[in-house]
């Protein structure tokens, strides 16, 4: 203790002190939003993805609540304008790696919800018989190899990962899907340093969502805690390819994912992209919460929504926005949406009642199926 206060002005000295923004004046946002250029099927498919997780992720709020299952967890609600179409521009056959967000990214690629809520609580019908859990669910069968609650630790992994297919030639992709905060540790620009010597078949995915978080200024870009700005000027200097997107345009997303892929594809090497959202209100408490449960009314009227959440339901749900724009090129009615709606809610209560009724593993199934 008497050491860490000899210090202690010199820390005063050099700490960058915060900007702290409850809530800006307004979203600086476009709101030119466009559809992926896909057929009607398509579309509605994308949609209903976005509702899987959406709901998927509510409803697994309160059973954190009510004890059903503890340790902490994050939500991917807010993001799904990006993984969604993102992850829809893929092979079958590609490889695919995430983070401690990772609940949105396998049910975009399509993992059962019944086995991953399973998973996250632990049980034996969960989709690593419950060893995973929250941060550590995967999905070899869908491609997804390794989640991990290490940030940044998945960025030398994928980058091994498309090392080993160029080796084989074998014509796969391999996406990592990270966070912005995963830029601030070594791992990363290591791995872009290799990723670019070898002209590896890697996509790196950063889903950016703290453009008004704690530490940002409102409209501005340096954060407290990253001196590089904008973020794709870090793996420019590696001289891979990275552009910067509006996450919530689920139309540019699937555009610029599709042509980074097509390029890695061709033996162009790596490419960034950096897809900007706004963080979902009920992801900045240190637990997360629901402000208000999603309805497809919403996309149409927010006056039900708490004042403080209100904005973001209205100018930065992915969700909400892709609704709206579906209606608008004349893709879907409103009664379409809501019925799709209905469906995945029903699809979600029985995947929640077959988890909670789903038996925790047995004592010795601990010693099977490790690696050490």
């Amino acid at each position: 203790m008497p050491l860490l206060l000899a210090f202690s002005p010199v820390i005063e000295l050099l700490s960058i002190r915060p900007v702290n923004v409850d809530k800006p004046p307004s979203f600086a946002i476009s709101h030119n939003h466009m559809l992926p250029k896909l057929p009607r099927e398509s579309l509605l498919d994308l949609c209903r993805r976005m509702f899987v997780i959406r709901h998927f992720e509510e409803n697994l709020v309160p059973l954190h609540d009510r004890g059903v299952f503890g340790g902490h967890y994050h939500l991917y609600v807010g993001q799904e304008g990006t993984g969604v179409p993102a992850i829809s521009c893929l092979r079958s056959d590609d490889y695919l790696f995430t983070t401690h967000r990772n609940h949105g990214h396998l049910l975009a690629r399509g993992a059962e919800p019944k086995r991953l809520y399973a998973e996250i609580l632990g049980r034996a019908d969960g989709l690593n018989k419950g060893k995973g859990g929250s941060f550590h669910s995967v999905a070899p069968s869908l491609g997804f190899l390794h989640s991990s609650g290490v940030v940044a630790g998945i960025i030398p992994l994928s980058t091994g990962t498309a090392y080993a297919s160029k080796a084989q030639k074998n014509g796969r992709i391999t996406v990592c899907l990270f966070g912005d905060g995963s830029l601030e540790e070594g791992a990363a620009p290591e791995a872009f340093n290799l990723a670019s010597l070898f002209k590896l078949p890697v996509l790196f995915l950063c889903e950016n969502n703290g453009k008004y978080g704690a530490g940002r200024a409102v409209a501005a870009a340096q954060s407290t805690s990253m001196a590089a700005y904008p973020l794709t000027d870090l793996p420019k200097a590696y001289k891979i390819p990275a552009q910067q997107i509006d996450g919530m345009d689920a139309g540019l997303v699937h555009a610029a994912i599709l042509e980074a892929a097509e390029k890695i594809r061709h033996g162009e090497g790596p490419q960034f992209v950096e897809a900007q959202t706004v963080r979902y209100p009920g992801s900045e408490t240190n637990w997360p919460t629901v402000p208000q449960p999603t309805d497809t009314s919403l996309a149409w009227d927010v006056s039900s929504v708490p004042e403080k959440a209100r904005e973001w339901y209205e100018s930065c749900d992915p969700l909400l926005i892709f609704i709206r724009e579906l209606v608008a090129a004349n893709q879907a009615t409103k009664d379409e949406i809501a019925g799709i709606e209905r469906q995945v809610k029903a699809e979600i209560a029985a995947a929640v009642e077959f988890a909670v009724n789903s038996p925790y593993p047995k004592p010795e199934e601990a010693e099977r199926n490790f690696f050490a």
